[in-house]
């Protein structure tokens, strides 16, 4: 199996937000139809989001951080749980994407 050694790592809250955009788009699996990136799955992509949230960690503050990882990890049991989309689970999965996107916004509010 490929692996890609230099996955992409967001690095910015604003970078967190699109890449939190992208997985909306190609959740439950992550897998790119296309070809283009054949190291794209489940596992890469939570990876990236993961390491995402600590590279953001002292803008996001504890509270933030902790429940930034708490939905990461809900949603990929949602996703998991769910993966031909099927029975709802992926449906929860995307809340908790939406309930991601809230908490960057917060954020940038604070921020100006």
């Amino acid at each position: 199996m490929y692996r890609n050694p230099d996955p992409y790592i967001p690095k910015t809250t604003g970078e967190v937000h699109d890449f939190l955009g992208s997985m909306m788009l190609s959740a439950p699996t992550f897998v790119d139809e296309t070809g283009y990136f054949p190291d794209r799955n489940l596992e890469s992509e939570f990876f990236a989001l993961n390491e995402g949230l600590k590279a953001i960690r002292e803008q996001l503050g504890e509270d933030g951080y902790q429940r930034m990882a708490d939905l990461s990890t809900q949603m990929r049991t949602h996703f998991e749980a769910d993966p031909e989309d099927k029975t709802g689970s992926a449906s929860k999965g995307r809340k908790c994407i939406a309930a991601m996107e809230d908490i960057l916004r917060s954020v940038g509010r604070r921020k100006r």
